[in-house]
């Protein structure tokens, strides 16, 4: 089949690989011209598609990327992966609108369309196929096919790969599931229909709001604990032994990604919006989240205090920019606002992060370093942010002169923990 993702980021390249590699002819549409050249350069920025990979399918001729909208016509099947950000607390639907206008352009009789982005229950049917009918001038269910599959991208996860992930999947109509269903069973071990569009997308947010008010509820509780003289990571690891009725979650400096700290508040916009009503646990996770930066730059601030150092003028090396352990993505990273406090406060900042490609902007405006002994050395204090599999820990533990630990990796008399 001609196959159409819209959107070649973490979502969208990986999708149009694995659908390039089981056979269909795929052709990855973004509006940044940087990326495309990238991709046509045989290039991957995605750590779950290496650039073999990439290389394969484009050689192959299965795979091809473009910014021009007219090579679009003729798809059968075309999915939308484009970014839905969080403005002010209200979900910005800009991309999805321009997508879903340029893909109405080239619909045609018996083609797909179907929306990966994260977004609200209803969206698929209330905004997506209104903005595809109007453009085509056709009519969904009776001249074309749509519906919503929630992508479940966790990059750098071993255990679950990305065919390997189960894949929820749904139509506006029992033909449109069908048609989504086969497409997607040719590239997933494993698919789930749902019964309409707005279940699968309310399963999305219900999947990352668990994760979301676990995180929080875990992160307060660090504040607590320490406030009380208990270690918190020993009172988790203690609870973990229960064999049913509870997951394991531990703290941190805050949530990143574009998932965790976005996607519970589609939810709670749309409550709102329809009902008039809060949703309470996505705001009160979101309110802990927001200050656990603050909470971080506060330990430290007192560490250095008892060191008879003021923050003012001290040297501070942030090891883990990301957001994530072991990926390249600085989206919504926790680490931007410490790095902001901790410049605002005089602090000397400087950052290091193994995972982020050469070039790439981390928007921390501190100077980037390497995580050397002599870096480390030379830093009044390391925070660990994030715990790099390519950091070496036990350098660390060796050179630092003091540490403030967030992701209890670290130990000796140097070292302080979350």
């Amino acid at each position: 089949m001609h196959i159409v993702v819209a959107g070649q980021g973490y979502v969208g390249l990986p999708l149009a690989v694995r659908a390039a590699e089981v056979g269909h002819h795929v052709i990855g549409y973004d509006v940044d011209a940087h990326r495309v050249q990238q991709l046509a350069a045989g290039h991957s920025y995605v750590e779950d598609v290496t650039s073999a990979r990439l290389r394969a399918m484009l050689d192959s001729g299965a795979y091809s990327a473009t910014t021009d909208a007219s090579a679009l016509a003729g798809y059968d099947i075309a999915v939308i992966t484009v970014p839905t950000p969080l403005r002010d607390g209200v979900p910005d639907l800009t991309y999805i609108e321009t997508c879903a206008r340029t893909l109405g352009e080239h619909l045609r009789p018996g083609a797909t369309v179907v929306l990966e982005s994260t977004t609200y229950p209803g969206c698929t049917e209330e905004l997506l196929v209104p903005i595809l009918e109007e453009a085509s001038g056709l009519r969904a269910g009776d001249d074309f096919l749509a519906g919503f599959s929630p992508e479940r991208i966790a990059p750098g996860n071993k255990r679950w790969s990305f065919d390997g992930t189960p894949k929820v999947v749904s139509g506006i109509d029992a033909k449109s599931l069908d048609v989504i269903k086969g497409f997607y069973d040719g590239i997933f071990q494993t698919t789930v229909p749902v019964s309409g569009a707005k279940v699968a997308e309310l399963a999305k947010l219900i999947e990352n709001t668990f994760r979301f008010v676990n995180i929080s509820m875990v992160n307060e509780l660090a504040m607590l604990a320490a406030a009380l003289g208990v270690d918190v990571w020993e009172a988790i690891d203690a609870a973990a032994t229960k064999p049913f009725g509870f997951t394991r979650f531990t703290p941190g400096p805050g949530i990143g990604g574009h998932c965790l700290p976005v996607d519970p508040m589609f939810l709670s916009w749309k409550a709102q919006q329809d009902l008039g009503v809060p949703f309470r646990f996505a705001e009160l996770a979101a309110d802990v989240n927001r200050h656990m930066p603050d909470y971080v730059v506060r330990r430290l601030t007192e560490a250095l205090d008892k060191r008879g150092m003021p923050v003012s003028g001290s040297r501070i090396l942030l090891l883990g920019l990301t957001y994530k352990i072991n990926a390249t993505d600085l989206r919504e990273s926790p680490s931007a606002r410490v790095a902001e406090l901790l410049v605002s406060l005089g602090a000397q900042v400087r950052g290091a992060d193994p995972n982020i490609p050469d070039g790439d902007d981390t928007k921390l405006n501190v100077p980037l370093v390497d995580a050397s002994a002599e870096e480390i050395a030379a830093a009044d204090a390391v925070v660990l942010l994030m715990d790099h599999a390519r950091f070496d820990l036990a350098m660390i533990e060796k050179n630092a002169p003091y540490v403030f630990d967030c992701r209890h990796r670290l130990s000796g008399p140097n070292v302080e923990t979350l």
